[in-house]
């Protein structure tokens, strides 16, 4: 089944602020590669090979120089889009992404300040891929899932309702950044409402497609290692995690060049 991947790179980054003010919060450094490469070769080792990139339009020529030895030395044909307003919601990169989308059957879209590890994860995400008409969030158990889009499964394990951000949450199942959707179920996301804040949420896409019986879901459990890397608190303790694994183990993570 054919699959393309789009990875978000644009946004604030206003918890990592001052950093922010002047570079993009996913070319900041994890340990010892930029924050890009570790969403960039969750798509790489899944066979992906046309990406979409969409990020603010200030960095197009940073991520076009950043990527090119990557697109040479894979195969990777990628291509670039912007968004035109900063915090249009996440939901909005599949409008933007449209003419993109439109000639495969599968689209992964991967935050790029997620973080991946695990040796089931590639199999877990093709596993997605593969199945035809459904489409897929990733979930992970969490200690504060509250400051994340909540899934709430019922008594038999099937994914009930999404809650953003709840107050008080009674699940510990955080919805990751990432997420395959069947093509054909994109087709009316024009339809969906901006909230309050503007946005094209996810979170509200998700739950449509799980009222239509579109919507299943993975849970990468404790064997796969998930960080949002958006805090300074993620970013250095996903650091820390990368730099063991590599110093004991002799083995790079998202090692793509």
């Amino acid at each position: 089944m054919k699959a393309r991947g789009i990875i978000m790179l644009g946004g604030r980054g206003s918890r990592l602020k001052p950093l922010t003010e002047y570079i993009s919060k996913h070319l900041l450094p994890v340990y010892n590669k930029p924050m890009v490469y570790y969403s960039l070769s969750s798509l790489i080792y899944t066979n992906i090979s046309e990406i979409l990139i969409i990020c603010n339009k200030n960095d197009l020529n940073i991520y076009k120089k950043l990527l090119k030895p990557i697109a040479k030395k894979y195969n990777i044909k990628f291509s670039f889009e912007f968004q035109k307003k900063i915090g249009g919601g996440i939901a909005e990169s599949l409008l933007i992404g449209a003419k993109f989308i439109n000639s495969c059957e599968k689209i992964v879209l991967i935050l790029g300040d997620n973080f991946f590890y695990g040796r089931e994860f590639p199999r877990l995400l093709k596993k997605a891929m593969s199945k035809k008409n459904k489409s897929y969030v990733f979930l992970s158990p969490v200690k504060k899932a509250k400051n994340f889009g909540v899934a709430y499964l019922d008594k038999r394990k099937k994914l009930k309702k999404i809650i953003e951000k709840p107050s008080n949450s009674k699940s510990n199942l955080a919805v990751t950044g990432l997420y395959v959707y069947s093509t054909n179920h994109i087709n009316n996301l024009h339809k969906l409402k901006r909230s309050r804040r503007g946005e094209l949420e996810i979170t509200s896409f998700n739950n449509r497609l799980l009222k239509n019986d579109k919507l299943d879901y993975i849970n990468l459990g404790q064997g796969i290692t998930w960080f949002d890397l958006g805090s300074f608190n993620n970013l250095y303790q996903c650091s820390e995690f990368v730099k063991v694994v590599e110093n004991r183990q002799g083995k790079k993570i998202s090692g793509l060049l």
